[in-house]
C-alpha cells in the first residue's frame, strides 16, 4: 500500500512539472484593428422611401465575426431624434470581388435612446464556420473573407416609459 501511494505521489509530481515546463500559448493579439469603422451602406431603393423611414437613422459600427464565431457582433447607433426598439435589418453577405454568398433579414432587439449605441449579438448565417470578416483577424485554419452591407427596413417607436 505504501509502495503504491509513493509511486501515485512522484507520477503526480513528475506531471506537475511536465505541464509547467511547457511553453505557453499566446493567446491575446498584438494588434487590434479599428472596431469604430461604419458598415457599409446597401443602396436605397425607391420603394423604401414610403416607409417613413430614413437610411441613415440607425448606422453600424464595429462588425466583427470571426471563422470560429457562432455570432456576429456590431454596434447600432440611433441617429433619430427618438428613442427607437426593434431594429430590422437586410444584411447582405459577400465574398471580396462582390459575388452575393447570403441575404437574409434579421430584427434586433434593442432599446435606444436619441443618439445612443448598443453592442449586439446575433445569431451567424455561417453555421458550418467557414468565413470570417475581412476586416478582422485572419484565421489559423482555412476559411473565406467576407465583406457585408445593409439597409435600414424598419424599427419602432416605444410608447409611454
Amino acid at each position: 500500500m505504501m509502495n503504491h501511494l509513493r509511486l501515485l505521489l512522484a507520477l503526480a509530481a513528475t506531471g506537475v512539472l511536465a505541464l509547467s515546463a511547457s511553453p505557453r500559448t499566446k493567446t491575446t493579439q498584438s494588434t487590434l484593428k479599428n472596431q469604430s469603422a461604419k458598415v457599409e451602406m446597401l443602396p436605397w431603393e425607391s420603394n423604401d422611401s414610403t416607409s417613413g423611414i430614413a437610411p441613415g437613422d440607425v448606422t453600424l459600427r464595429g462588425y466583427n465575426k470571426r471563422a470560429s464565431d457562432a455570432k456576429e457582433t456590431f454596434f447600432i447607433t440611433n441617429n433619430t431624434k427618438h428613442r427607437i426598439s426593434h431594429v430590422t435589418l437586410l444584411l447582405r453577405y459577400a465574398t471580396l470581388t462582390g459575388t452575393m454568398l447570403h441575404e437574409r433579414t434579421v430584427t434586433v432587439p434593442v432599446r435606444l435612446r436619441a443618439g445612443e449605441s448598443q453592442l449586439v449579438s446575433i445569431k451567424s448565417w455561417d453555421v458550418q464556420r467557414l468565413f470570417y470578416y475581412y476586416a478582422g483577424p485572419k484565421p489559423r485554419k482555412m476559411a473565406t473573407p467576407y465583406k457585408v452591407a445593409f439597409r435600414l427596413t424598419g424599427y419602432d417607436i416605444p410608447v409611454g416609459k
